[in-house]
């Protein structure tokens, strides 16, 4: 299957809701200051003014301490470059002194392009605003809401969904969040331009924020007019992206210019696309994407007992498993067709140790599996698929002839779940988008087609590389400007999408100087490529983040 359509999996499908009329207390600005209105049975909005923000009051208890915080979701518009950017007010609208003229309400499609970008910020009570740490978070795709963060790490409220298993269908369970990092900093969930709530308008809209750098830039953007919207240009910054998030941060990173982060939070990292273990036969000769994902598959064989002979633990079994990887294996796949036909097999036999393939299918793939056929092979014989995102999963082939894996039993497991609960929660205790549709991602969207060109601080410009997207000098660069930034790196074993090894290699890999390596921590867990959906992991995830924060809030 298409990488993209892949990682998609989990955002796929509109979600309509129909229209009610509701009362709601909301934020909007007059005057340039905030006021509290109601809006009482109000239609929806013309896509160019967007609704007003809702601010919401709550209460959680964590750890036996009651912390009061305040909801607000809203948008904040973005233009599509920095000029208009510039020229545009808090409230989305041209400033007056702008010097453009105002947008043709009968053509809107003729206007700049802008977006409105939908956030949900939380904000704890009774804290002084320029020292409490703020963490923007994000999910991926390209193209995915970030509905899974938002419902299922971190946030004020979480939908409980049961570990490696497909839940009976509606009502889920809604809880109050023991594990949200309210407790060490307030937080912001960003949904992508076209994704969840957030809105394209104007000319060329789609081109205008649908890429690498236009994507980086649009939260760029919007990270720069919530910082002044609510005042907090002087408080730790954190950037924490998921999945495609990761590479999003890392070009992010490099374009905030004279905006220092604390930290930046990878998980499930990729940020060179020739890693990618979803389609490296696509890229003949370059082998190191069947070395990276190697430990993950023998992670998957260790879960469900199909290795030869099983090991007595998983760490020590993966670290053999890595070093094998990065010596044995790689050096026989550089060798290519001069492989001698004797090494060839006496690594299809060792392949075939840490995998549970048979060798002879193995040996058919000339030594080199990918992701997909891993997932369809593991266990063939059962008529099971295995799950990508999270390879705990499993579920029953939809085409027992096929080669590769055709969907991915994890996302079919929660993605009702989680869709139910942003729409539920949103709408029912943030009281914002009664009448309209929540997006989980853009992918089934007409026009939706991700430009991955990308032009990296100081190299040559877009569409003359000779290379595939890499975003790792954007976050060498990164951390060579400011080299007392720290970064987290954290992924699940059990991760086919983006390997755990993978983002260990990039981080090893990067252009800096061997002592900022200090600056990069590494932390993994039994579990896949959302790692939060194990609630043991959760509570473990959130120590580690909160005492990430805690040792780099001062900057130092």
């Amino acid at each position: 299957m298409n990488w993209r359509r892949l990682l998609g999996a989990l955002a796929l499908g509109l979600i309509a809701n129909g229209a009610h009329a509701q009362q709601t207390s909301a934020n909007v600005s007059k005057d340039g200051k905030d006021q509290k209105v109601v809006v009482e049975g109000k239609p929806a909005e013309t896509p160019a003014s967007p609704i007003p923000d809702s601010s919401t009051d709550h209460v959680l208890t964590l750890s036996g301490q009651r912390l009061a915080y305040t909801a607000v979701a809203g948008t904040i518009t973005v233009g599509s470059s920095d000029s208009l950017d510039a020229m545009l007010g808090l409230d989305g609208k041209l400033l007056p002194n702008s010097g453009m003229n105002p947008p043709d309400a009968a053509k809107p499609e003729d206007s700049p392009a802008t977006s409105q970008m939908f956030y949900t910020a939380y904000f704890k009570k009774d804290a002084a605003p320029g020292s409490r740490p703020v963490m923007f978070l994000y999910n991926g795709g390209p193209g995915s809401a970030t509905m899974w963060l938002h419902m299922g790490s971190f946030g004020p409220r979480r939908v409980v969904v049961p570990d490696t298993e497909h839940k009976t269908a509606a009502p889920y369970s809604i809880v109050d969040n023991q594990f949200s990092l309210l407790d060490v900093t307030d937080l912001v969930f960003i949904d992508a331009p076209g994704t969840g709530f957030s809105r394209l308008l104007g000319k060329d809209k789609e081109k205008a924020f649908w890429g690498t750098d236009q994507d980086a830039h649009a939260f760029e953007r919007f990270i720069r007019r919530f910082l002044t919207k609510y005042d907090r240009w002087n408080s730790p910054k954190y950037l924490f992206g998921e999945s495609y998030g990761t590479p999003r941060s890392a070009v992010l990173s490099a374009d905030l210019q004279n905006v220092d982060l604390n930290g930046i939070v990878l998980l499930s990292a990729i940020l060179s696309f020739d890693n990618s273990i979803d389609g490296p036969r696509w890229n003949p000769g370059v082998d190191q994407a069947y070395a990276i994902g190697l430990p993950s598959f023998a992670a998957t064989a260790f879960y469900h007992h199909k290795l030869p002979n099983q090991p007595a633990a998983l760490a020590p079994f993966l670290k053999e498993v890595e070093t094998f990887a990065m010596g044995e294996y790689m050096t026989a796949m550089l060798q290519g067709s001069e492989l001698p036909a004797a090494q060839r097999q006496a690594i299809a036999e060792k392949l075939h140790t840490y995998t549970g393939l048979p060798v002879a299918y193995i040996l058919k793939d000339n030594l080199r599996v990918d992701g997909g056929q891993f997932a369809k092979e593991l266990q063939d014989s059962e008529g099971v698929t295995t799950g990508r995102l999270d390879a705990r999963y499993k579920g029953p082939d939809l085409n027992p002839m096929s080669e590769t894996s055709e969907y991915d039993p994890q996302s079919n497991a929660i993605s009702s779940a989680y869709t139910t609960a942003i729409n539920q929660y949103l709408r029912m205790e943030l009281k914002y988008g009664r009448n309209e549709t929540y997006k989980p991602g853009a992918y089934t969207d007409a026009n939706f087609s991700w430009d991955l060109r990308h032009q990296a601080p100081g190299g040559p410009p877009v569409g003359q590389g000779e290379s595939g997207t890499n975003v790792m000098p954007d976050l060498a660069f990164t951390m060579k400007s400011n080299s007392n930034m720290r970064v987290m790196l954290a992924g699940g074993y059990f991760d086919l999408a983006t390997p755990y090894y993978e983002g260990f290699y990039e981080m090893h890999h990067l252009p800096i100087p061997q002592k900022l390596q200090s600056n990069i921590s590494y932390h993994y867990y039994e579990a896949g490529h959302m790692v939060y959906v194990n609630e043991g992991v959760l509570a473990k995830f959130h120590d580690d983040i909160a005492a990430f924060v805690r040792g780099t809030e001062t900057g130092k």
